[in-house]
């Protein structure tokens, strides 16, 4: 049963990474076109809600990034805790794998980033910047080859982004978050706790999970952190032993509903509200640019070094198995996907530098831009052309 489900969500993520691709086109043409000033009005529309004394107000595009990717990390986090008790995750040897790596391919983006950016005090709040992996993209990518790639390779790649996007919320919190609201991260942890007692007394029904978990969402929101912890919060507590009456547990049983949605709806959403990165007026020397290079070179040389550097180690040390199938040159391309920064890059960087002009803002988005096209390109490629799978050989 986990081969089967695992399998359905791959199949449609292959339909919709071509959709991801074609909407994020789509925004890009927008957004350099003469219709970027409609684009941008639409991204930027301020839509609020209150709960209480509480009231927010946020763009467009922050709604569909803290609220809508909430539900696709929850369902990757529902994925990997199936894999945890029950498939491709379920030792510590095959998950030492993916978070020895994914620490690795934080580290060295970070100082490759910093030593492009050495002399000058005032970039060494972007170090953050290039160490997140998109997992929306690197998996959109990954998914129209499909079927040439190992079910334990996808795998791999989805754990591995999952720990570098943990990874990297860990850095938001004690790196860039300057106010902590203490009363809602306190309302946090005490959704926490009423999470934890449901999964305790072994609560079967869905809406008291998702009830909770919207409120956690909501505090996590205001104490300060980024709201994508709380889809893997929510995942990590529902029970994943499957019911009497049924073959699916309650988490299966989520993640079957969530599938879809997430594939042709969300990540689509996602794609065109974050992709569209304006390059009108910009010329060769901001390419040159030391913040624009440690971004780049950091997302496309420090992530693929990194990961394929540790990955090698481990597994020649024995200290954990090569998944299972896959080549040398299927990690490697894997190792490049996980260059792909896009959205959590655009995120750490507005966070890195936002007591600066928008000069910085632009330099960020220009780098990131370049090391994730460079990124995905190439691992594509590497991907599409090199045996990456045993049966291949």
């Amino acid at each position: 049963m986990p081969i089967r489900t695992f399998n359905h969500l791959i199949k449609s993520e292959s339909a919709s990474g071509i959709l991801l691709c074609f909407t994020a086109a789509i925004a890009l043409i927008l957004a350099n076109s003469p219709f970027n000033p409609a684009y941008k009005q639409l991204i930027e529309t301020p839509l609020s809600i209150s709960l209480g004394s509480y009231n927010l107000v946020k763009p467009l595009v922050h709604w569909v990034n803290d609220s809508l990717m909430s539900f696709f990390f929850l369902m990757i986090g529902l994925e990997i805790k199936r894999e945890i008790k029950r498939g491709e995750l379920n030792s510590f040897s095959k998950i030492m794998l993916p978070a020895a790596a994914a620490i690795s391919g934080m580290l060295v983006p970070a100082i490759t980033y910093l030593a492009f950016n050495a002399s000058d005090p005032a970039a060494w709040p972007g170090f953050g910047i290039p160490i997140a992996t998109d997992i929306a993209f690197s998996l959109g990518i990954l998914s129209i080859l499909s079927t040439r790639i190992p079910t334990s390779l996808k795998i791999f790649l989805t754990a591995l982004a999952i720990f570098d996007d943990i990874g990297a919320i860990l850095v938001i919190a004690f790196f860039y978050t300057k106010h902590l609201a203490a009363t809602p991260l306190l309302l946090a942890v005490l959704c926490v706790f009423v999470l934890l007692a449901l999964n305790q007394f072994k609560v079967n029904k869905l809406t008291p999970y998702l009830f909770v978990g919207a409120i956690l969402w909501f505090f996590i929101l205001k104490s300060g952190i980024h709201t994508t912890l709380a889809g893997i919060i929510v995942a990590f507590t529902i029970p994943a032993t499957p019911l009497a009456d049924n073959q699916f547990s309650l988490a299966g049983r989520l993640e079957n509903v969530l599938v879809n949605w997430v594939a042709f709806f969300i990540l689509p959403v996602f794609a065109f509200m974050n992709a569209g990165v304006t390059m009108l007026g910009k010329n060769f020397n901001e390419l040159l640019n030391p913040i624009v290079l440690g971004i780049a070179c950091g997302l496309f040389f420090g992530k693929q070094v990194g990961i394929f550097l540790t990955t090698f180690i481990v597994v020649k040390l024995k200290f954990a198995p090569m998944p299972r199938e896959s080549t040398w040159m299927g990690i490697y391309g894997v190792s490049l996907l996980c260059g792909i920064g896009f959205t959590m890059s655009l995120f750490v960087g507005s966070l890195a530098f936002t007591d600066l002009n928008s000069t910085y803002t632009s330099w960020v988005k220009t780098g990131v831009l370049l090391g994730s096209f460079l990124s995905g390109v190439t691992g594509y490629l590497v991907l599409r052309f090199a045996k990456v799978k045993i049966s291949d050989i």
